[in-house]
């Protein structure tokens, strides 16, 4: 008996073992897997995000001739920048050089208002005087606060009207997220922008006026203050540290207070590549240069550009019923097209492609053809040929003309 019962258990016992499912546990990149195809992500959108870390909660990678946006975090969010706002304030600067409304000698007085300003300074006088160029060394290397207001009152007559201009310059290029309050960046309510924003106008002013990079890469100098009590000398030390640690480093801008923590606006060149690193609001300075030559190694890792400025098979354009046969054409702009996929750039082919005849009148800037750029078989891009002359419809009287300068020849 005790021995059938034994039995009767270890069948049971085997039976249980046999029917019993057995959990499938899966390892992580499998679940990983499964995750992403119930959201709709791909695995390749996973590595993009995670290609790089980036511990700020805001920041973007941009390719400056293009402008286009190589990665993004928290892109489009309005954040208080510090004195990154001084990007707009050098733009600003820079414009009125351009239009010659001042120039690099003009000596500017320092006012009551402008002396008072605290925060980073260079601890400009009530009545003092530097030249525009000072003040623009002041800015770009020191983030003085004093000297931003000082240029700003001599544009504009007073930093109000200023600031005016700097919300419709970045309206103008498009900064959806952005309202200055005043021009140095001091936190004061609704003075804010985005990463996104800040890169704008970051490629506009390096873009449209190198020439600021003379300014930005500057790591140490002196002024000279001349005042009532007599002469002294004042050291400026660049604000951002990878104008001597990062060997690619072109400048631009760095920013930090209370409330805006640590942001950078940080452009760099290398092989023919200019990219613009922004980060906005990092938790101490460290951590914002950190950030920033993250995204410049990421970028300089994944970027090829090509570029195209050649005249080549861009010939005068035929003109219909005008008074001359012909019109002179040029190219509207350079092309250039940034690639982040490895291809072979070497495989692009550049098409010239005129319209049979234009007919008259022809205006100067009227397109009359392009240069059309494919790898692979897909259009990458184009650019404008355009009219480099006015050509006016031939007369009755044009026409006679020509038969009897035919007859004759």
């Amino acid at each position: 008996m005790k021995r059938i019962l034994a039995f009767l258990i270890g069948l049971m016992m085997i039976l249980t073992c046999l029917y019993t499912p057995v959990p499938v546990y899966a390892d992580n990149e499998e679940e990983q897997q499964n995750t992403e195809d119930e959201t709709g992500e791909t695995a390749g959108e996973e590595q993009t995000e995670a290609a790089v870390e980036i511990t700020a909660p805001s920041a973007v990678l941009m390719e400056a001739s293009t402008g286009t946006v190589i990665f993004e975090k928290d892109e489009d969010t309005a954040r208080p920048p510090a004195s990154v706002t001084k990007v707009m304030t050098m733009l600003l600067i820079f414009d009125a050089l351009a239009e010659e409304s001042i120039s690099l000698d003009d000596e500017v007085t320092v006012s009551e208002y402008a002396a008072s300003m605290g925060g980073s300074q260079v601890f400009l006088e009530p009545g003092e005087t530097q030249t525009v160029e000072t003040m623009l060394k002041c800015i770009a290397v020191a983030s003085a606060n004093d000297a931003c207001v000082a240029m700003a009152e001599y544009i504009c007559g007073n930093e109000e009207e200023f600031v005016n201009r700097m919300n419709e310059r970045a309206a103008g290029l498009g900064m959806e997220n952005t309202h200055f309050v005043n021009c140095n960046g001091l936190d004061a309510e609704g003075h804010v922008t985005s990463a996104r924003d800040i890169a704008l106008m970051s490629r506009e002013l390096i873009t449209k006026y190198p020439q600021v990079h003379d300014y930005s890469m500057i790591w140490m100098e002196n002024i000279t203050h001349t005042t009532n009590k007599g002469t002294s000398e004042f050291g400026l030390t660049n604000t951002n540290k990878l104008v001597r640690q990062y060997e690619y480093a072109t400048g631009l801008k760095t920013g930090s207070t209370g409330e805006a923590k640590f942001c950078v606006s940080a452009t760099a060149e290398k092989d023919g590549i200019e990219l613009i690193a922004v980060v906005m609001a990092a938790e101490n300075s460290k951590d914002r240069f950190a950030d920033a030559v993250k995204l410049l190694n990421y970028g300089f890792g994944k970027c090829q550009l090509y570029t195209d400025e050649s005249e080549e098979g861009i010939a005068p354009a035929v003109v219909e019923n005008g008074v001359e046969d012909t019109v002179n054409v040029y190219r509207a702009e350079p092309f250039s097209y940034l690639d982040t996929t490895g291809a072979n750039l070497s495989a692009v082919e550049r098409t010239v492609e005129m319209e049979e005849s234009v007919p008259a009148p022809v205006k100067k800037g009227d397109t009359v053809g392009a240069v059309i750029y494919t790898l692979e078989g897909n259009e990458i891009g184009r650019t404008d040929i355009l009219a480099a002359e006015d050509i006016e419809e031939a007369s009755f009287l044009d026409y006679l003309k020509n038969a009897a300068e035919g007859l004759f020849l």
